[in-house]
């Protein structure tokens, strides 16, 4: 299922793309579509490549159009239109925000209402809950107290809100619960240093939440940048974990308490990560890896492995130096 929780603008040229990156315009000034990562876009929208970690999906890429810099322009096929820049990320920032004008802040929806308790007459409903606009909601579903849920969001069949729930920008699998005081969708921590201010980056994904998913509380969960952040089918996570934007977490896994996910990290199936654990971005843990407590991961975990420390380390090496 796809969402636009984000108006988007559909007469976008190449012009107008080459002008906010102070880039020599075009005669032939063509229609650009969206901006993409490379694994999704198609051969009308423009991408970005600003790391070699990306190379794989640079070759299998659709896009014809790319922004990156003066040293990873080499490594782009010759079929493929160069926008050179020299911080591309900031200037992915510029172009989605050309294309999503409302992306940058994360304003508050000012049309929500108090939800109509007879369109919603086959759930449990509690006190003070507020719903914005073309809302859905599944059968034998129950929300507590003082939740908000705004425009758009998708909540399945039989899942459960605590009590002061935020769900936003959100999509919400079946039999899931969402536990008290969790904020799911809002924007991520995305911005550039500068050296007169900070420049925000734009947060046009959503948060996908598969089913018998479990969100313990005060959880936040941030919706993606360019993609989505996912949760996978039966994954439960434990009081106070934060999951940062574009993360994608598989299926079955066990995050327990104030486990910390930085941007773009890829997690797999089956999972387990100790309390106070640190996973830092763009990074890929494989299946059924096991992450103990406390420990701080800093570079790729492979399928079916133990880690421990900081910096995580094979478990019985870990032990050896700590006896």
């Amino acid at each position: 299922m796809k969402i636009n929780f984000f108006k988007k603008k559909n007469n976008i040229k190449i012009n107008d793309i080459l002008n906010i990156l102070n880039l020599k315009k075009k005669k032939n000034n063509f229609k650009v579509h969206d901006i993409k990562e490379l694994d999704s876009a198609k051969k009308d929208d423009v991408s970005f490549f600003h790391s070699s970690k990306y190379l794989d999906a640079l070759k299998n890429t659709n896009s014809k159009l790319i922004i990156t810099n003066g040293k990873l322009k080499q490594k782009i096929p010759n079929n493929i239109e160069i926008l050179e820049v020299q911080n591309v990320l900031l200037s992915v920032s510029r172009v989605t925000t050309l294309f999503y004008p409302d992306s940058l802040q994360d304003l508050i929806d000012f049309n929500l209402k108090p939800i109509n308790r007879k369109k919603y007459s086959n759930i449990k409903i509690g006190k003070n809950i507020l719903v914005g606009k073309n809302v859905k909601i599944g059968e034998n579903c129950s929300i507590g107290h003082n939740c908000i849920i705004e425009h758009d969001v998708v909540i399945g069949s039989n899942c459960n809100l605590g009590n002061n729930v935020i769900i936003k920008n959100a999509i919400i699998g079946n039999y899931s619960n969402i536990l008290d005081g969790a904020i799911v969708g809002k924007k991520g921590f995305g911005f550039y240093p500068g050296n007169q201010k900070n420049f925000r980056y734009p947060h046009i994904g959503a948060v996908v939440i598969g089913n018998y998913v479990e969100v313990g509380s005060n959880n936040t969960i941030d919706r993606g940048s360019l993609s989505n952040t996912v949760i996978g089918d039966g994954t439960f996570l434990d009081n106070q974990v934060h999951i940062a934007h574009n993360v994608k977490i598989g299926k079955n896994c066990i995050i327990t308490a104030q486990v910390g996910f930085a941007g773009s990290s890829l997690i797999g199936n089956g999972v387990m990560i100790g309390g106070q654990s640190g996973i830092s971005g763009h990074l890929k843990i494989g299946d059924n890896v096991q992450i103990g407590g406390g420990s701080g991961v800093i570079k790729n975990i492979p399928s079916n492995t133990k880690v421990m420390g900081y910096p995580a380390k094979n478990i019985r090496n870990f032990l050896k130096e700590n006896k």
